[in-house]
């Protein structure tokens, strides 16, 4: 047994190295609560313009509106001679496809949502005006077929819509190996995350298949949004949940389409010198 003066001694001794193993740990507490406050800012300052869904959702939404507010401003100041019946219908399927996107996709981009809702009407509006325009010039045929043509797509659209969650289903639990696979993945052929890119196609494709369009009946409102929508969402599509190459893809080809032209329309409208008319003798 200790006597009361060692007993003491090695109390005090317990004591002290108690006090000084509290103090070493409430100076690294102190340290490593500093070190956690100075590299916060740098951590948030990491994650950059660059790599920002919500900024590059943003900016596509922006250049959104402005299809939406050309479609507008062309009902306002444009004849319709000027509306494509090639382009306009694809803009109404895009814009559709791309509300119920925006709505899904995450994060969440609902100025982006709405901007496509408010588009679908514009372009309805625009789709209106050009039809009654060519039966005011008689080409009654020409409109017929080509309301024929919507409504059979529309038919078959609303089919295959209603039959894709079973169709998913079925393929994904047959056990088809890859078939099984793409069927069940998140921006698979059952989804919107595949079909709102593949709207876009379309609208490359009318893009494509106009590039000698007389540029007298080329928006520039329109073909400038469109221009910006390629090129933001480039960058978009590959931030978003589930990243959607299919959509990057597309929208570099949307950009180069488009970019197309509007150079032709500032060119031809801008920048070539006009031939001034001959004076009479």
């Amino acid at each position: 047994m200790f006597s009361a003066p060692a007993s003491r001694f090695v109390s005090n001794a317990m004591l002290r190295s108690t006090s000084r193993t509290a103090a070493a740990m409430t100076r690294r507490r102190w340290k490593s609560s500093s070190t956690s406050k100075e590299t916060a800012p740098a951590a948030a300052a990491a994650k950059s313009w660059w790599s920002s869904a919500e900024v590059w959702g943003g900016l596509g939404a922006l250049a959104g509106w402005g299809m939406s507010g050309s479609a507008i401003y062309d009902a306002m100041q444009q004849g319709p001679e000027v509306i494509s019946l090639t382009m306009t219908p694809v803009l109404i399927v895009y814009s559709t496809l791309f509300a119920r996107w925006a709505w899904v996709v995450k994060p969440q981009n609902l100025l982006l949502c709405a901007c496509h809702v408010t588009n679908v009407g514009a372009q309805l509006n625009q789709m209106r005006r050009a039809l009654e325009f060519k039966r005011s010039k008689g080409e009654e045929k020409q409109v017929e077929e080509l309301l024929q043509t919507v409504g059979v797509a529309g038919a078959a659209t609303a089919l295959l819509v209603a039959a894709g969650p079973r169709m998913r289903s079925g393929l994904s639990n047959a056990n088809l190996g890859v078939v099984s696979t793409v069927a069940a993945a998140d921006a698979g052929p059952f989804t919107v995350h595949f079909w709102a890119p593949m709207s876009k196609w379309f609208i490359s494709g009318a893009s494509f298949l106009e590039l000698h369009r007389p540029t007298d009946q080329i928006s520039l409102p329109q073909y400038t949004a469109l221009t910006f929508t390629g090129f933001f969402f480039s960058r978009y599509a590959l931030l978003v949940t589930p990243i959607n190459y299919t959509l990057c893809s597309v929208n570099i080809a949307l950009f180069g389409s488009s970019a197309w032209h509007l150079g032709r329309k500032i060119k031809a409208d801008y920048i070539d010198d006009k031939e001034e008319p001959t004076p009479a003798p």
